[in-house]
């Protein structure tokens, strides 16, 4: 018999949902305030003046974050003692990440896909569980040291962004290359596992680690890269500033649990470039969500219909045969 789910636990299965929703409306709610003045003939112009190169340049960004995003998972099944072939990687990552990154609260979406996929190689639940706490420690990693970098070299528009002084933000950032350092200096030096509530973590192998250093950043560098593809050049204020923003504004809505990040984006990105023209910024957000989730996700939904189908004529074909 399954186990019954304790008070605390239907209290979060319903309460993560509700703040997802909550923060949507929100955003939408503050976010129509921001673009009243706004027509839909300047968005459509905006988007319009977009040019070819620009897209194509976009396109690639698309494919170096999601290609990084395939890296996470063959970081993972590395530290994890597993190998396999480059495209099967790339397929299970590419549909984790198009449905996780849509759905929202990926480290439960994310694991449910994986596991439906890598269960068929031999990976258990706790396996699944392991890689997909892996993947997103490495999100967080490169998260931290390309913020890091951010908050020492450019901090203007966290400051404008959060209103904190100069010598904090850099503080922030100091910290937070600190905190990489150490724990690749935790790596290197082998240092004793830590045990948390039962739970036995250890430092990664070096070679590990130094992937997880290169692979986190590259994929952010990527999805940021979309949108500076995106956005006017005589109004571009250049990439470490977009990359700024979007750290800040990426995380907001990992934080929200919005679904796609609907409306707290949009919302980060405009307080975080008032001298970018608004229909500029939206329309860059939208080449963003076109191609970093819109495409992925239906092409994801394919796959699914896909790996299902097959599973399905496997499982007739071994009935038959008996």
């Amino acid at each position: 018999m399954r186990p019954q789910p304790t008070p605390a636990r239907r209290t979060l299965d319903f309460l993560w949902p509700a703040v997802g929703i909550v923060a949507v409306l929100l955003s939408c709610w503050l976010l129509s305030r921001e673009l009243s003045h706004l027509s839909w003939a300047d968005l459509r112009g905006a988007v319009g003046a977009i040019p070819a190169h620009r897209w194509i340049l976009a396109v690639g960004c698309t494919i170096l974050a999601y290609a990084a995003l395939a890296w996470y998972d063959r970081i993972a099944l590395m530290h994890l003692g597993f190998r396999f072939s480059w495209p099967f990687i790339s397929a299970v990552s590419f549909t984790t990440y198009a449905l996780s990154h849509n759905i929202g609260m990926s480290m439960f979406s994310g694991a449910m896909v994986r596991y439906r996929a890598y269960s068929t190689r031999g990976l258990s639940l706790p396996d699944v569980g392991i890689m997909t706490a892996f993947c997103s420690f490495t999100f967080g990693l490169g998260t931290v040291l390309l913020g890091g970098l951010v908050c020492l070299a450019v901090p203007q528009p966290i400051v404008a962004l959060f209103a904190l002084p100069s010598a904090l933000v850099r503080l922030l950032g100091l910290c937070g290359l600190i905190a990489a350092g150490l724990y690749l200096a935790g790596s290197a030096l082998r240092l004793k596992p830590v045990v948390l509530r039962g739970i036995r973590l250890e430092y990664p192998r070096p070679g590990v680690v130094a992937r997880q250093i290169v692979a986190g950043p590259l994929e952010l560098i990527g999805a940021a890269g979309i949108i500076y593809c995106a956005l006017p050049v005589e109004f571009n204020p250049g990439f470490p500033v977009v990359l700024g923003i979007f750290l800040a504004s990426f995380s907001a809505a990992l934080l929200s649990h919005a679904p796609g990040g609907l409306g707290v984006l949009e919302l980060v990105f405009l307080a975080g470039m008032p001298e970018v023209p608004k229909a500029d910024v939206l329309a860059a957000l939208l080449v963003f969500r076109l191609l970093y989730l819109i495409i992925p996700l239906v092409l994801g939904i394919l796959a699914v219909v896909a790996f299902e189908r097959n599973r399905l004529a496997c499982t007739l074909r071994g009935r038959n045969a008996a």
